[in-house]
C-alpha cells in the first residue's frame, strides 16, 4: 500500500493562527475513503495511482514509482475499473512502441471532484483547527470556553 503524505494546513489556516496568537500546534491529518456499502472504492492511495498512470502512461511504471508490485497496481486498477459504471483505466497492449495506459476522461472527472472534495473539507478543518491550541499544554493562554 502506498505511503500516504501528510498534508498540514493551508497558509490560509497559518494566517488565522497568527491573527488569533495561537502558537500553529494543533493539526490535522485528512485521509477521506469513498465506500460502497463497506467497501472502499476510492482514496488518496487510488488516487495516487491514478495519478501516478496518468505521469507515466504505464501502470508498470507507475507502480515502481510508488514502490508497489506491478500485480499490486494492476489488481488495483481491474478493482476500480469493475467498481465504477465506467473504466478508469484504458490499457493499450504492445506494438513497437509498448504498450501503456491512460485516464479516461471519468477518471479525471473522478478525481478532480475528489479533489474538490477535499478542498472543501480542508477549507472547513483550517477554520476549525486552530481553536484546539487553546486546548493543548502549551497553547495560548486564553480559554476559548469563555
Amino acid at each position: 500500500m502506498p505511503v500516504e503524505r501528510r498534508r498540514s494546513r493551508k497558509p490560509a489556516a497559518h494566517a488565522l493562527a497568527a491573527a488569533t496568537g495561537a502558537t500553529g500546534a494543533a493539526d490535522y491529518d485528512l485521509r477521506v475513503r469513498i465506500r460502497d456499502g463497506e467497501s472502499p472504492v476510492f482514496g488518496p492511495g487510488r488516487v495516487a495511482l491514478l495519478r501516478a498512470i496518468e505521469a507515466t502512461g504505464s501502470i508498470s511504471a507507475a507502480a515502481r514509482r510508488m514502490g508497489m508490485s506491478y500485480r499490486r497496481a494492476w489488481l488495483l486498477v481491474e478493482a476500480m475499473n469493475h467498481e465504477f459504471r465506467e473504466p478508469l483505466v484504458t490499457r493499450h497492449i504492445g506494438g513497437v512502441s509498448g504498450g501503456g495506459a491512460a485516464l479516461t476522461p471519468f477518471a479525471q472527472n473522478l478525481a478532480a471532484h475528489y479533489d474538490m472534495l477535499l478542498g472543501d473539507i480542508r477549507s472547513l478543518l483550517d477554520a476549525r483547527v486552530p481553536i484546539f491550541d487553546a486546548y493543548l499544554k502549551d497553547g495560548k493562554s486564553v480559554d476559548p470556553d469563555a
